[in-house]
Protein backbone atom coordinates (compact mmCIF):
# COMPACT_ATOMS: atom_id res chain seq x y z
CA UNK A 1 0.00 0.00 0.00
CA UNK A 2 2.74 2.46 0.77
CA UNK A 3 4.18 1.65 -2.65
CA UNK A 4 1.31 2.29 -4.17
CA UNK A 5 0.84 5.82 -2.82
CA UNK A 6 4.35 6.51 -2.69
CA UNK A 7 4.28 5.96 -6.73
CA UNK A 8 2.17 9.27 -6.61
CA UNK A 9 4.23 11.65 -4.56
CA UNK A 10 6.21 12.31 -8.04
CA UNK A 11 7.28 15.69 -8.83
CA UNK A 12 6.37 16.31 -5.58
CA UNK A 13 9.22 14.62 -4.14
CA UNK A 14 11.84 17.79 -3.89
CA UNK A 15 8.90 19.90 -1.78
CA UNK A 16 7.97 16.53 0.39
CA UNK A 17 11.98 16.50 1.18
CA UNK A 18 12.15 20.30 1.77
CA UNK A 19 8.95 20.13 4.68
CA UNK A 20 10.85 18.37 7.08
CA UNK A 21 14.16 19.78 6.87
CA UNK A 22 12.51 23.22 7.31
CA UNK A 23 10.35 21.44 10.83
CA UNK A 24 13.25 20.12 12.13
CA UNK A 25 14.95 23.88 11.06
CA UNK A 26 11.95 25.60 13.11
CA UNK A 27 12.34 23.42 16.24
CA UNK A 28 16.23 23.76 17.07
CA UNK A 29 15.47 27.29 16.82
CA UNK A 30 13.14 26.53 19.23
CA UNK A 31 15.06 24.48 21.61
CA UNK A 32 17.63 27.19 21.27
CA UNK A 33 15.37 30.34 22.47
CA UNK A 34 15.15 28.47 26.12
CA UNK A 35 18.42 28.61 26.45
CA UNK A 36 19.07 32.14 25.48
CA UNK A 37 16.22 32.78 28.13
CA UNK A 38 17.94 31.36 31.01
CA UNK A 39 21.34 33.08 30.16
CA UNK A 40 19.62 36.70 30.03
CA UNK A 41 18.24 35.62 33.44
CA UNK A 42 21.23 33.95 35.27
CA UNK A 43 23.73 36.38 33.61
CA UNK A 44 22.04 39.26 32.68
CA UNK A 45 19.12 39.96 34.90
CA UNK A 46 20.44 38.69 37.85
CA UNK A 47 23.91 40.26 37.29
CA UNK A 48 22.84 43.55 36.41
CA UNK A 49 24.78 43.44 32.77
CA UNK A 50 22.64 45.35 30.32
CA UNK A 51 25.45 44.65 27.75
CA UNK A 52 25.15 40.23 27.87
CA UNK A 53 21.18 41.51 27.90
CA UNK A 54 21.23 43.21 24.58
CA UNK A 55 23.80 40.84 22.90
CA UNK A 56 22.07 37.07 23.97
CA UNK A 57 19.01 39.20 23.47
CA UNK A 58 19.49 40.37 19.81
CA UNK A 59 20.49 35.98 18.83
CA UNK A 60 17.05 35.07 20.71
CA UNK A 61 15.82 37.33 17.60
CA UNK A 62 17.44 36.30 15.09
CA UNK A 63 17.27 32.66 16.65
CA UNK A 64 13.25 33.63 16.16
CA UNK A 65 13.30 35.07 12.55
CA UNK A 66 15.10 31.83 11.70
CA UNK A 67 12.02 29.88 13.14
CA UNK A 68 9.61 31.77 11.89
CA UNK A 69 11.53 31.66 8.14
CA UNK A 70 11.48 28.02 8.36
CA UNK A 71 7.98 27.52 9.44
CA UNK A 72 6.22 29.58 6.76
CA UNK A 73 8.86 27.92 4.17
CA UNK A 74 8.00 24.46 5.82
CA UNK A 75 3.81 25.35 5.48
CA UNK A 76 4.37 26.54 1.77
CA UNK A 77 6.47 23.15 1.07
CA UNK A 78 3.95 21.10 3.19
CA UNK A 79 1.32 22.73 1.16
CA UNK A 80 2.74 22.07 -2.42
CA UNK A 81 3.13 18.49 -1.37
CA UNK A 82 0.05 17.64 0.12
CA UNK A 83 -1.80 19.19 -2.84
CA UNK A 84 0.12 17.83 -5.50
CA UNK A 85 0.37 14.45 -3.74
CA UNK A 86 -3.89 14.68 -3.84
CA UNK A 87 -3.71 15.80 -7.24
CA UNK A 88 -1.78 12.87 -8.15
CA UNK A 89 -4.21 10.06 -6.63
CA UNK A 90 -7.15 11.65 -7.93
CA UNK A 91 -5.62 11.80 -11.87
CA UNK A 92 -4.08 8.23 -11.00
CA UNK A 93 -7.23 6.66 -10.16
CA UNK A 94 -9.66 8.24 -12.47
CA UNK A 95 -6.81 7.03 -15.67
CA UNK A 96 -7.20 3.50 -13.75
CA UNK A 97 -11.01 3.61 -13.72
CA UNK A 98 -11.16 4.26 -17.65
CA UNK A 99 -9.18 1.27 -18.41
CA UNK A 100 -11.79 -0.68 -16.15
CA UNK A 101 -13.97 -3.30 -17.90
CA UNK A 102 -17.81 -3.53 -17.30
CA UNK A 103 -17.31 -6.72 -14.93
CA UNK A 104 -14.38 -3.90 -12.78
CA UNK A 105 -16.82 -1.21 -12.88
CA UNK A 106 -19.64 -3.68 -11.27
CA UNK A 107 -17.13 -4.09 -8.46
CA UNK A 108 -17.24 -1.20 -7.26
CA UNK A 109 -20.47 1.14 -6.99
CA UNK A 110 -20.27 4.48 -8.28
CA UNK A 111 -21.23 6.12 -5.43
CA UNK A 112 -17.89 4.31 -4.01
CA UNK A 113 -15.92 5.73 -6.66
CA UNK A 114 -16.93 8.90 -6.19
CA UNK A 115 -16.36 8.58 -2.50
CA UNK A 116 -12.76 7.71 -3.15
CA UNK A 117 -11.98 10.39 -5.23
CA UNK A 118 -13.44 12.85 -2.96
CA UNK A 119 -13.60 12.43 0.47
CA UNK A 120 -11.01 9.73 0.64
CA UNK A 121 -7.85 11.47 -1.42
CA UNK A 122 -9.39 14.69 1.26
CA UNK A 123 -8.56 12.78 4.31
CA UNK A 124 -5.09 11.26 2.84
CA UNK A 125 -4.16 14.75 1.57
CA UNK A 126 -4.73 16.09 4.99
CA UNK A 127 -2.67 13.27 6.42
CA UNK A 128 0.03 13.48 4.35
CA UNK A 129 0.85 17.23 4.97
CA UNK A 130 0.45 16.64 8.98
CA UNK A 131 2.89 13.51 8.22
CA UNK A 132 5.29 15.46 6.62
CA UNK A 133 4.88 18.92 9.00
CA UNK A 134 3.54 17.62 12.32
CA UNK A 135 5.04 13.85 12.01
CA UNK A 136 8.49 15.45 11.81
CA UNK A 137 8.18 18.27 13.93
CA UNK A 138 6.28 16.94 17.28
CA UNK A 139 9.28 14.10 17.17
CA UNK A 140 12.14 15.99 16.70
CA UNK A 141 10.38 18.61 19.41
CA UNK A 142 9.94 15.82 21.63
CA UNK A 143 13.76 14.30 21.36
CA UNK A 144 15.46 17.89 21.67
CA UNK A 145 13.36 19.34 24.60
CA UNK A 146 14.00 15.43 26.61
CA UNK A 147 17.75 15.83 25.70
CA UNK A 148 17.71 19.78 27.07
CA UNK A 149 15.66 19.26 29.72
CA UNK A 150 18.44 16.25 30.67
CA UNK A 151 21.24 18.48 30.48
CA UNK A 152 20.03 21.40 32.54
CA UNK A 153 18.51 18.66 34.92
CA UNK A 154 18.47 14.91 35.27
CA UNK A 155 16.57 14.32 37.96
CA UNK A 156 13.57 17.02 37.44
CA UNK A 157 13.70 15.96 33.96
CA UNK A 158 12.51 12.78 34.75
CA UNK A 159 9.25 13.74 35.46
CA UNK A 160 8.76 14.18 31.63
CA UNK A 161 9.69 10.49 30.71
CA UNK A 162 7.36 9.09 33.65
CA UNK A 163 4.74 11.88 31.77
CA UNK A 164 5.71 10.60 28.40
CA UNK A 165 5.66 6.76 28.99
CA UNK A 166 1.84 6.81 30.50
CA UNK A 167 0.83 9.45 27.84
CA UNK A 168 1.88 6.82 25.22
CA UNK A 169 -0.03 4.11 26.37
CA UNK A 170 -3.50 5.99 26.92
CA UNK A 171 -2.97 7.12 23.09
CA UNK A 172 -2.25 3.19 22.00
CA UNK A 173 -5.35 2.53 23.82
CA UNK A 174 -7.21 4.85 22.47
CA UNK A 175 -6.29 4.91 19.06
CA UNK A 176 -7.06 1.34 18.67
CA UNK A 177 -10.62 1.43 19.95
CA UNK A 178 -11.03 4.77 17.51
CA UNK A 179 -9.79 2.84 14.56
CA UNK A 180 -12.52 0.03 13.86
CA UNK A 181 -15.06 3.01 13.50
CA UNK A 182 -13.27 4.96 11.05
CA UNK A 183 -13.34 1.80 9.48
CA UNK A 184 -17.11 1.70 9.28
CA UNK A 185 -17.80 5.49 8.74
CA UNK A 186 -16.93 5.26 5.14
CA UNK A 187 -18.74 2.38 4.25
CA UNK A 188 -21.70 4.75 5.78
CA UNK A 189 -19.82 8.30 3.36
CA UNK A 190 -20.70 5.38 0.19
CA UNK A 191 -24.55 4.78 1.07
CA UNK A 192 -24.95 8.41 1.96
CA UNK A 193 -23.78 9.25 -1.52
CA UNK A 194 -25.27 6.84 -3.31
CA UNK A 195 -28.72 8.25 -1.78
CA UNK A 196 -28.02 11.64 -2.88
CA UNK A 197 -26.73 10.48 -6.44
CA UNK A 198 -29.57 8.37 -7.04
CA UNK A 199 -31.84 11.18 -5.74
CA UNK A 200 -30.67 13.78 -8.08
CA UNK A 201 -30.55 11.89 -11.27
CA UNK A 202 -34.32 10.36 -10.38
CA UNK A 203 -35.46 13.53 -9.26
CA UNK A 204 -38.23 14.00 -12.34
CA UNK A 205 -39.44 10.55 -11.05
CA UNK A 206 -39.66 11.33 -7.15
CA UNK A 207 -41.45 14.43 -7.62
CA UNK A 208 -44.03 12.50 -10.54
CA UNK A 209 -44.70 9.95 -7.87
CA UNK A 210 -44.86 12.25 -4.88
CA UNK A 211 -41.88 10.33 -3.20
CA UNK A 212 -40.15 13.50 -1.63
CA UNK A 213 -40.72 12.53 2.22
CA UNK A 214 -39.26 9.27 1.44
CA UNK A 215 -36.15 10.15 -0.21
CA UNK A 216 -36.11 12.70 2.96
CA UNK A 217 -36.25 9.82 5.48
CA UNK A 218 -33.96 7.23 3.24
CA UNK A 219 -31.32 10.42 3.01
CA UNK A 220 -31.75 10.81 6.92
CA UNK A 221 -31.09 7.33 7.77
CA UNK A 222 -28.03 7.20 5.35
CA UNK A 223 -27.07 10.98 7.15
CA UNK A 224 -27.69 9.58 10.60
CA UNK A 225 -26.02 6.41 10.54
CA UNK A 226 -22.46 8.39 9.33
CA UNK A 227 -23.34 11.05 12.45
CA UNK A 228 -23.75 7.56 14.83
CA UNK A 229 -20.27 6.59 13.72
CA UNK A 230 -18.59 10.09 13.64
CA UNK A 231 -19.79 10.77 17.51
CA UNK A 232 -18.86 6.93 18.53
CA UNK A 233 -15.38 7.57 17.52
CA UNK A 234 -15.34 11.57 18.65
CA UNK A 235 -16.30 10.06 22.27
CA UNK A 236 -12.91 7.88 22.58
CA UNK A 237 -11.09 11.12 20.68
CA UNK A 238 -12.26 13.39 23.03
CA UNK A 239 -11.07 11.46 26.21
CA UNK A 240 -7.34 12.99 24.86
CA UNK A 241 -7.54 16.43 25.23
CA UNK A 242 -8.29 16.54 28.90
CA UNK A 243 -5.97 13.47 29.34
CA UNK A 244 -3.34 16.16 28.01
CA UNK A 245 -4.18 19.09 30.48
CA UNK A 246 -4.04 16.79 33.51
CA UNK A 247 -0.52 15.54 32.45
CA UNK A 248 0.85 19.37 31.56
CA UNK A 249 -0.29 20.98 34.57
CA UNK A 250 0.53 18.10 37.18
CA UNK A 251 4.12 17.89 35.53
CA UNK A 252 3.92 21.99 36.01
CA UNK A 253 3.23 21.82 39.55
CA UNK A 254 5.31 19.05 40.00
CA UNK A 255 8.09 20.39 38.41
CA UNK A 256 7.43 24.07 39.83
CA UNK A 257 7.38 22.12 43.40
CA UNK A 258 10.81 20.36 43.18
CA UNK A 259 12.32 22.84 41.46
CA UNK A 260 11.91 25.82 43.65
CA UNK A 261 12.69 23.32 46.76
CA UNK A 262 16.07 22.95 44.76
CA UNK A 263 16.48 26.70 44.22
CA UNK A 264 16.35 27.55 47.84
CA UNK A 265 19.71 24.77 48.21
CA UNK A 266 21.36 25.97 45.01
CA UNK A 267 20.77 22.84 43.53
CA UNK A 268 19.09 24.62 40.58
CA UNK A 269 18.90 27.96 39.29
CA UNK A 270 15.65 30.45 38.31
CA UNK A 271 16.83 30.73 34.75
CA UNK A 272 17.07 26.70 34.52
CA UNK A 273 13.79 26.74 36.31
CA UNK A 274 12.54 29.11 33.49
CA UNK A 275 14.11 27.08 30.88
CA UNK A 276 12.73 23.31 32.60
CA UNK A 277 9.07 24.91 31.93
CA UNK A 278 9.75 26.09 28.69
CA UNK A 279 10.42 22.59 27.84
CA UNK A 280 7.55 20.85 29.70
CA UNK A 281 5.63 23.08 27.26
CA UNK A 282 7.64 21.82 24.20
CA UNK A 283 7.30 18.21 25.17
CA UNK A 284 3.46 17.99 26.29
CA UNK A 285 2.59 19.78 22.92
CA UNK A 286 4.52 17.58 21.34
CA UNK A 287 2.72 14.60 22.33
CA UNK A 288 -0.26 16.86 22.19
CA UNK A 289 0.52 16.79 18.12
CA UNK A 290 1.60 13.39 18.03
CA UNK A 291 -2.07 12.25 19.36
CA UNK A 292 -3.89 14.41 16.50
CA UNK A 293 -0.83 12.74 13.69
CA UNK A 294 -1.97 9.20 15.08
CA UNK A 295 -5.94 9.93 15.11
CA UNK A 296 -5.73 11.39 11.73
CA UNK A 297 -3.41 8.70 10.27
CA UNK A 298 -5.69 6.09 11.96
CA UNK A 299 -8.44 7.90 10.07
CA UNK A 300 -6.44 8.24 6.92
CA UNK A 301 -5.45 4.50 6.81
CA UNK A 302 -9.17 3.25 6.04
CA UNK A 303 -9.47 5.80 3.13
CA UNK A 304 -5.20 4.82 2.26
CA UNK A 305 -6.98 1.20 1.59
CA UNK A 306 -9.94 1.92 -0.12
CA UNK A 307 -7.78 4.45 -2.43
CA UNK A 308 -5.08 1.50 -3.06
CA UNK A 309 -7.62 -1.39 -3.99
CA UNK A 310 -8.53 1.05 -7.03
CA UNK A 311 -5.44 2.18 -7.98
CA UNK A 312 -4.33 -1.67 -8.18
CA UNK A 313 -7.58 -2.94 -9.50
CA UNK A 314 -6.29 -4.71 -12.89
CA UNK A 315 -8.92 -4.41 -15.73
CA UNK A 316 -10.83 -7.45 -16.57
CA UNK A 317 -10.29 -6.96 -20.23
CA UNK A 318 -6.47 -5.88 -21.83
CA UNK A 319 -4.99 -6.18 -25.00
CA UNK A 320 -2.98 -9.21 -26.06
CA UNK A 321 0.94 -9.69 -26.83
CA UNK A 322 1.14 -8.09 -30.78
CA UNK A 323 -2.89 -7.36 -31.01
CA UNK A 324 -4.86 -7.44 -34.76
CA UNK A 325 -4.91 -3.75 -35.83
CA UNK A 326 -7.23 -4.19 -38.43
CA UNK A 327 -10.63 -5.56 -38.47
CA UNK A 328 -11.48 -7.04 -42.02
CA UNK A 329 -15.45 -7.18 -41.79
CA UNK A 330 -18.37 -7.30 -39.71
CA UNK A 331 -18.95 -11.16 -40.04
CA UNK A 332 -19.84 -12.51 -36.63
CA UNK A 333 -19.25 -15.94 -35.64
CA UNK A 334 -20.82 -17.25 -31.61
CA UNK A 335 -18.92 -20.26 -31.40
CA UNK A 336 -20.79 -22.25 -28.38
CA UNK A 337 -20.30 -19.33 -26.00
CA UNK A 338 -21.38 -19.23 -22.59
CA UNK A 339 -21.14 -16.41 -20.17
CA UNK A 340 -21.87 -15.21 -16.84
CA UNK A 341 -20.93 -12.05 -15.01
CA UNK A 342 -19.79 -14.18 -11.96
CA UNK A 343 -16.65 -15.52 -12.83
CA UNK A 344 -17.13 -18.33 -10.68
CA UNK A 345 -20.95 -18.19 -11.10
CA UNK A 346 -22.79 -21.94 -11.64
CA UNK A 347 -25.37 -20.16 -13.66
CA UNK A 348 -24.81 -19.23 -17.21
CA UNK A 349 -26.56 -15.70 -18.04
CA UNK A 350 -25.61 -16.99 -21.93
CA UNK A 351 -26.22 -20.67 -22.61
CA UNK A 352 -24.75 -22.62 -25.97
CA UNK A 353 -24.70 -19.79 -28.28
CA UNK A 354 -23.82 -21.08 -31.57
CA UNK A 355 -24.55 -19.13 -34.68
CA UNK A 356 -22.85 -16.99 -37.45
CA UNK A 357 -23.79 -13.47 -38.99
CA UNK A 358 -22.60 -12.42 -42.53
CA UNK A 359 -20.89 -9.23 -43.35
CA UNK A 360 -23.63 -6.27 -44.26
CA UNK A 361 -26.56 -9.00 -42.69
CA UNK A 362 -29.29 -6.89 -40.76
CA UNK A 363 -30.48 -9.05 -37.50
CA UNK A 364 -32.96 -8.67 -35.63
CA UNK A 365 -32.99 -9.96 -31.95
CA UNK A 366 -36.17 -10.28 -29.72
CA UNK A 367 -37.21 -12.10 -26.55
CA UNK A 368 -38.82 -11.20 -22.79
CA UNK A 369 -37.12 -9.00 -20.20
CA UNK A 370 -34.08 -11.19 -19.08
CA UNK A 371 -33.43 -13.55 -21.94
CA UNK A 372 -29.89 -12.13 -22.45
CA UNK A 373 -30.49 -9.84 -25.44
CA UNK A 374 -28.10 -7.10 -24.09
CA UNK A 375 -25.53 -9.67 -22.60
CA UNK A 376 -25.29 -11.29 -25.98
CA UNK A 377 -24.35 -8.07 -28.03
CA UNK A 378 -21.74 -6.89 -25.19
CA UNK A 379 -19.72 -9.49 -25.87
CA UNK A 380 -19.09 -8.35 -29.72
CA UNK A 381 -17.39 -5.27 -28.39
CA UNK A 382 -15.93 -7.20 -25.67
CA UNK A 383 -17.43 -5.10 -23.32
CA UNK A 384 -17.10 -8.34 -21.04
CA UNK A 385 -15.19 -11.48 -22.22
CA UNK A 386 -17.31 -14.98 -22.65
CA UNK A 387 -16.53 -18.21 -19.97
CA UNK A 388 -17.02 -20.66 -22.99
CA UNK A 389 -16.19 -20.69 -26.18
CA UNK A 390 -15.33 -17.60 -28.48
CA UNK A 391 -16.75 -14.68 -30.48
CA UNK A 392 -15.30 -13.73 -33.93
CA UNK A 393 -15.49 -10.99 -35.91
CA UNK A 394 -14.35 -10.86 -39.33
CA UNK A 395 -12.87 -14.23 -38.98
CA UNK A 396 -10.78 -13.45 -35.77
CA UNK A 397 -11.30 -13.94 -32.09
CA UNK A 398 -12.37 -10.70 -30.50
CA UNK A 399 -9.80 -11.43 -27.73
CA UNK A 400 -6.71 -10.98 -29.92
CA UNK A 401 -7.66 -7.48 -31.02
CA UNK A 402 -6.38 -4.14 -30.28
CA UNK A 403 -9.42 -3.08 -28.10
CA UNK A 404 -9.41 0.37 -29.44
CA UNK A 405 -9.20 -0.69 -32.85
CA UNK A 406 -12.19 -3.44 -32.34
CA UNK A 407 -14.38 -0.91 -30.72
CA UNK A 408 -13.81 1.77 -33.03
CA UNK A 409 -15.22 -0.70 -35.78
CA UNK A 410 -17.81 -1.70 -33.52
CA UNK A 411 -20.09 0.92 -32.74
CA UNK A 412 -23.07 0.40 -30.02
CA UNK A 413 -26.35 3.10 -29.38
CA UNK A 414 -26.55 1.50 -25.47
CA UNK A 415 -30.03 0.42 -24.45
CA UNK A 416 -29.32 3.56 -21.42
CA UNK A 417 -28.66 6.83 -23.68
CA UNK A 418 -26.30 8.97 -22.16
CA UNK A 419 -25.32 12.78 -23.73
CA UNK A 420 -23.11 14.77 -21.91
CA UNK A 421 -23.24 18.65 -21.32
CA UNK A 422 -22.20 20.60 -24.26
CA UNK A 423 -23.17 21.54 -27.77
CA UNK A 424 -25.02 18.97 -29.94
CA UNK A 425 -22.05 19.33 -32.50
CA UNK A 426 -19.67 18.03 -29.47
CA UNK A 427 -21.85 15.14 -28.94
CA UNK A 428 -21.85 14.06 -31.96
CA UNK A 429 -18.54 14.61 -32.53
CA UNK A 430 -17.85 12.01 -28.94
CA UNK A 431 -18.57 9.33 -32.88
CA UNK A 432 -15.75 11.16 -34.83
CA UNK A 433 -13.47 13.94 -33.06
CA UNK A 434 -12.25 14.84 -36.96
CA UNK A 435 -15.83 14.87 -38.24
CA UNK A 436 -17.48 18.01 -40.08
CA UNK A 437 -20.25 19.67 -39.66
CA UNK A 438 -21.80 18.66 -42.58
CA UNK A 439 -21.03 14.96 -41.85
CA UNK A 440 -22.37 15.52 -38.84
CA UNK A 441 -25.33 17.25 -40.20
CA UNK A 442 -25.65 14.32 -42.85
CA UNK A 443 -25.60 11.28 -39.85
CA UNK A 444 -28.40 13.70 -37.83
CA UNK A 445 -30.39 13.30 -41.34
CA UNK A 446 -29.92 9.28 -41.65
CA UNK A 447 -30.96 8.88 -37.96
CA UNK A 448 -33.99 11.32 -38.49
CA UNK A 449 -32.23 13.84 -36.01
CA UNK A 450 -32.25 16.56 -38.14
CA UNK A 451 -36.27 17.10 -38.35
CA UNK A 452 -35.64 18.51 -34.47
CA UNK A 453 -32.67 20.04 -34.48
CA UNK A 454 -33.84 22.40 -37.50
CA UNK A 455 -36.13 23.56 -35.05
CA UNK A 456 -34.26 24.71 -31.97
CA UNK A 457 -33.01 28.20 -31.89
CA UNK A 458 -29.58 27.44 -31.83
CA UNK A 459 -29.77 24.53 -34.03
CA UNK A 460 -26.67 22.26 -33.97
CA UNK A 461 -24.99 24.44 -31.31
CA UNK A 462 -28.03 23.95 -29.06
CA UNK A 463 -26.37 23.72 -25.38
CA UNK A 464 -27.24 20.13 -24.00
CA UNK A 465 -27.59 20.01 -20.45
CA UNK A 466 -26.40 16.59 -18.33
CA UNK A 467 -27.44 13.92 -18.54
CA UNK A 468 -29.73 14.99 -21.97
CA UNK A 469 -32.61 16.66 -19.40
CA UNK A 470 -33.34 19.17 -22.21
CA UNK A 471 -34.79 16.92 -24.88
CA UNK A 472 -37.09 13.61 -25.17
CA UNK A 473 -36.40 10.62 -24.68
CA UNK A 474 -37.14 10.09 -28.85
CA UNK A 475 -34.50 12.80 -29.51
CA UNK A 476 -32.51 11.55 -27.13
CA UNK A 477 -32.13 8.08 -28.87
CA UNK A 478 -31.68 10.00 -32.49
CA UNK A 479 -28.88 11.74 -31.62
CA UNK A 480 -27.32 8.23 -29.80
CA UNK A 481 -28.02 6.52 -33.38
CA UNK A 482 -26.34 9.67 -35.30
CA UNK A 483 -23.22 10.10 -32.49
CA UNK A 484 -23.03 6.08 -33.53
CA UNK A 485 -23.14 6.47 -37.64
CA UNK A 486 -20.75 9.37 -37.68
CA UNK A 487 -17.90 6.38 -36.48
CA UNK A 488 -18.92 4.28 -40.04
CA UNK A 489 -18.37 1.54 -38.16
CA UNK A 490 -18.05 -1.93 -39.70
CA UNK A 491 -21.12 -3.71 -37.10
CA UNK A 492 -23.52 -0.94 -35.78
CA UNK A 493 -25.69 -2.54 -32.80
CA UNK A 494 -28.71 -0.86 -31.81
CA UNK A 495 -29.79 -2.18 -28.38
CA UNK A 496 -33.61 -1.08 -27.61
CA UNK A 497 -32.69 1.86 -29.26
CA UNK A 498 -35.72 3.25 -30.96
CA UNK A 499 -38.47 2.41 -28.67
CA UNK A 500 -39.32 6.21 -27.55
CA UNK A 501 -39.47 7.10 -31.17
CA UNK A 502 -42.57 6.34 -33.35
CA UNK A 503 -42.81 3.22 -35.90
CA UNK A 504 -43.19 5.80 -39.04
CA UNK A 505 -39.86 7.49 -37.55
CA UNK A 506 -38.50 3.73 -36.84
CA UNK A 507 -39.27 2.95 -40.47
CA UNK A 508 -37.30 5.64 -41.59
CA UNK A 509 -33.91 5.07 -39.77
CA UNK A 510 -34.18 1.35 -41.16
CA UNK A 511 -34.87 2.45 -44.58
CA UNK A 512 -31.65 4.90 -44.33
CA UNK A 513 -29.52 1.92 -42.77
CA UNK A 514 -30.43 -0.61 -46.00
CA UNK A 515 -29.90 2.53 -48.28
CA UNK A 516 -26.49 4.07 -46.97
CA UNK A 517 -24.92 1.75 -45.03
CA UNK A 518 -25.51 -1.44 -46.52
CA UNK A 519 -21.73 -3.08 -45.96
CA UNK A 520 -22.57 -2.13 -42.59
CA UNK A 521 -23.33 -4.98 -40.26
CA UNK A 522 -26.75 -3.87 -38.21
CA UNK A 523 -28.11 -5.95 -34.66
CA UNK A 524 -31.16 -4.05 -33.88
CA UNK A 525 -32.84 -5.14 -30.34
CA UNK A 526 -35.76 -4.51 -30.00
CA UNK A 527 -39.11 -5.49 -28.45
CA UNK A 528 -41.63 -4.05 -31.58
CA UNK A 529 -41.99 -6.67 -34.18
CA UNK A 530 -42.61 -3.96 -36.61
CA UNK A 531 -38.82 -2.63 -36.24
CA UNK A 532 -37.06 -6.27 -37.11
CA UNK A 533 -39.60 -7.75 -39.35
CA UNK A 534 -37.85 -6.53 -42.40
CA UNK A 535 -34.71 -7.45 -41.07
CA UNK A 536 -32.68 -10.91 -42.92
CA UNK A 537 -32.42 -12.85 -39.93
CA UNK A 538 -34.18 -12.75 -36.55
CA UNK A 539 -32.79 -14.05 -33.90
CA UNK A 540 -35.71 -14.96 -30.91
CA UNK A 541 -33.75 -14.86 -27.08
CA UNK A 542 -35.43 -17.37 -24.53
CA UNK A 543 -33.55 -17.43 -20.57
CA UNK A 544 -30.08 -17.22 -22.38
CA UNK A 545 -30.53 -19.59 -25.36
CA UNK A 546 -31.61 -19.30 -28.68
CA UNK A 547 -35.07 -20.12 -29.16
CA UNK A 548 -35.18 -19.58 -32.96
CA UNK A 549 -33.43 -18.39 -36.14
CA UNK A 550 -34.73 -17.38 -39.34
CA UNK A 551 -36.71 -14.64 -41.07
CA UNK A 552 -39.86 -13.06 -40.36
CA UNK A 553 -42.01 -15.73 -42.37
CA UNK A 554 -39.84 -19.14 -41.03
CA UNK A 555 -40.41 -17.98 -37.35
CA UNK A 556 -43.88 -17.41 -38.18
CA UNK A 557 -44.30 -21.34 -39.01
CA UNK A 558 -41.90 -22.31 -36.90
CA UNK A 559 -41.16 -20.51 -33.16
CA UNK A 560 -43.96 -20.59 -30.86
CA UNK A 561 -42.79 -17.59 -28.46
CA UNK A 562 -42.21 -15.33 -31.63
CA UNK A 563 -45.66 -15.64 -32.93
CA UNK A 564 -47.13 -15.38 -29.91
CA UNK A 565 -45.27 -11.85 -29.26
CA UNK A 566 -46.80 -11.21 -33.11
CA UNK A 567 -50.17 -12.11 -32.82
CA UNK A 568 -50.32 -10.06 -29.21
CA UNK A 569 -49.00 -7.23 -31.23
CA UNK A 570 -50.97 -7.02 -34.36
CA UNK A 571 -54.40 -8.17 -32.90
CA UNK A 572 -55.09 -4.07 -31.63
CA UNK A 573 -54.65 -3.32 -35.03
CA UNK A 574 -50.89 -2.43 -35.14
CA UNK A 575 -49.40 0.46 -33.30
CA UNK A 576 -51.00 3.91 -32.50
CA UNK A 577 -48.37 5.62 -33.57
CA UNK A 578 -47.42 4.37 -36.87
CA UNK A 579 -48.89 7.81 -38.67
CA UNK A 580 -45.79 9.53 -36.52
CA UNK A 581 -45.03 11.74 -33.48
CA UNK A 582 -42.41 11.50 -31.21
CA UNK A 583 -43.40 9.97 -27.75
Amino acid sequence: MLKTLGAQVKEFKKDSIMTPIFMILEVIMEMIIPLLMASIIDDGVEKGDIRHICIVGGFMVLAALAGLFAGIMGGKCGANASAGFARNLRKAMFENIQTFSFSNIDKFSTAGLITRLTTDVSNLQNAYQMILRMFTRAPSSLICAMVMAFSINARLSSIYLVAVILLGACLFFLITKVNRYFRQVFKKYDELNASVQENISGIRVVKAYVREDYENKKFTTASQNVYKMFVSAEKIITLNAPLMQFTVYSCILGISWLGAKMIVVDELTTGELMSLLAYCMNILMSLMMLSMIFVMVTMSMASAERITEVLNEKTGISNPENPVTSVPDGGIVFNHVDFSYMKYSKESVLKDIDIAIKPGETIGIIGGTGSAKSSLVNLISRLYDVTKGSVQVGGIDVRKYDLEVLRNEVAVVLQKNVLFSGTILENLRWGNKNATEEECKRACELACADEFIEKMPDKYQTYIEQGGTNVSGGQKQRLCIARALLKKPKILILDDSTSAVDTATDAKIRRAFREEIPDTTKLIIAQRISSISSADRIIVMDNGRINGFGTHEELLKNNQIYREVYESQTQGGGDFDEKGGDR
